[in-house]
C-alpha cells in the first residue's frame, strides 16, 4: 500500500527534523535521507496501531 503525505523538512542545530503536516508525525536524522526514512517508519507504526 502506498500514500502521499504533505512533509516539511528543517534543519534544527545538527539534526534535520522531518514532520508530516497532515497529521503532525514527526521524526528526525543526522541527514534529510535518514529524516524522511525515520518518519516513514513512525508513520507506519502510527497507521498500524490505529486499525
Amino acid at each position: 500500500m502506498s500514500a502521499k503525505y504533505n512533509v516539511i523538512i528543517q534543519k534544527e542545530e545538527n539534526w534535520y527534523v522531518a514532520k508530516c503536516i497532515d497529521n503532525n508525525i514527526a521524526s528526525q536524522g543526522k541527514t534529510i535521507e535518514e529524516a524522511i526514512k525515520n518518519l516513514k517508519e513512525a508513520l507506519e507504526l502510527y497507521y498500524e496501531k490505529a486499525s
